[in-house]
């Protein structure tokens, strides 16, 4: 899977992204390495997740799917 990192300048030193196609994804670091260190963190976290889903009718099903 290829993500894209929008990375923008922090105003107090060093760098913060966010990832459009995860909402709620961003981190900061203080070198752009530190930075894509936080990200791969920040993005195998939020992929890990694992909502509680519960089907709210007898013949609903839940599809798992892996991307």
């Amino acid at each position: 899977m290829i993500l894209k990192a929008i990375v923008h300048p922090a105003e107090e030193g060093g760098f913060w992204a966010e990832v459009p196609a995860l909402p709620g994804c961003l981190t900061q670091g203080e070198t752009l390495d530190e930075l894509q260190a936080n990200l791969r963190e920040a993005i195998e976290l939020w992929l890990s997740v694992d909502d509680e889903v519960s089907a709210t009718h007898p013949k609903d099903t839940v599809l798992e799917l892996t991307v």
